[in-house]
């Protein structure tokens, strides 16, 4: 008995299912770069530093001005009870403090955001940026890409959309190779058939706590689409004769009277009892997969078949079986 499958094989592109693409959140010249393509990092790690004295001196100044805005809003507060000043005047210079106020906050938030930090964990992928650099806010300059879980892209011919549902395994493979290196299932099936190829898209998760598999690659992939245990023969077992696929199972004296064929039956008679022969037995085959051949017709379960020196074989010869 051994395992058959029903599959269909094709390629698949992995995809991360975390992708974080990081940008500066403020213009300036690169001072520092502590990162480079590669390195893992953590949430909060500093990545990047800008130059940062033209908003700090910016800041020195908004400060001095938010303070002064702030004594003379102060002191008209203490001279309108008094009937010295205005109630006028003095919410004007409240409104110039409250606005010198958030100027600072406002240039204090980007003097912060000189310093880039990660926002999560992940690896650096392509670092597009390098020191003296001068980038604006809003420029990307690499991601950040966590690779331990990735998703396959697995497109299938829309014939199979009756046979494709959630669950189903999932194997991936090295390229040039059947070694299957990751295994997963499909989590969702696209209900849009492409127009163009008549593709079915599915989609696949799979663990990847080694880092082998990588953001882009496309791999071999096959699709299980159902697994049954049927009674096989090995590659080598098979011969053909006119179309027609035979074994030669172990049998007894008494299977050679069953099934004489041209046999000396007097002949074989005369041996030993425990005498062991050749039978040539039709059968009726099925798919090839892993060196053997399901048998639909023609075996049972647990008979012997015959796999050295096939072709010297003939139906009824006697053999001696070594395992």
């Amino acid at each position: 008995m051994a395992e058959f499958t029903d599959d269909i094989d094709t390629v698949s592109t992995l995809e991360a299912l975390e992708e974080v693409q990081l940008a500066a959140q403020a213009s300036g010249r690169i001072l520092e770069l502590k990162i480079k393509q590669g390195d893992v990092v953590e949430p909060g790690q500093l990545l990047v530093v800008l130059d940062q004295a033209q908003v700090q001196a910016e800041l020195i100044s908004l400060k001095a001005q938010e303070e002064k805005d702030k004594l003379n809003w102060q002191r008209y507060e203490f001279l309108v009870p008094q009937g010295a000043a205005s109630a006028l005047d003095r919410d004007s210079y409240k409104a110039q403090y409250i606005a010198s106020r958030e100027k600072v906050k406002a240039t204090a938030a980007t003097l912060a955001y000189s310093n880039l930090r990660s926002p999560v964990s992940g690896i650096v992928a392509d670092v597009q940026v390098k020191v003296g650099d001068v980038v604006r806010s809003g420029d990307p300059f690499t991601k950040l890409i966590k690779n331990d879980k990735l998703q396959a892209r697995v497109e299938v011919s829309a014939r199979f959309s009756d046979r494709i549902k959630i669950g189903l395994p999932v194997y991936i493979s090295k390229s040039g190779s059947t070694e299957v290196i990751a295994t997963g299932k499909v989590d969702s099936v696209d209900p849009t058939v492409d127009i163009d190829t008549q593709g079915l898209l599915l989609k696949a998760t799979f663990l990847n706590p080694n880092g082998f598999l990588r953001n882009g690659q496309r791999l071999p992939t096959r699709v299980q689409l159902d697994a049954k245990r049927a009674i096989s023969v090995p590659f080598v077992a098979v011969t053909q004769t006119a179309a027609q696929s035979f074994v030669y199972r172990v049998g007894s004296i008494k299977d050679i009277e069953a099934q004489p064929g041209q046999a000396p039956l007097e002949k074989l008679r005369k041996l030993p009892p425990s005498t062991r022969f050749a039978l040539q037995t039709p059968v009726r085959l099925g798919s090839l997969q892993n060196d053997r051949y399901e048998v639909t017709k023609g075996l049972a379960a647990g008979q012997q078949v015959i796999t050295t020196n096939i072709l010297k074989l003939r139906h009824g010869m006697p053999i001696k079986v070594k395992n």
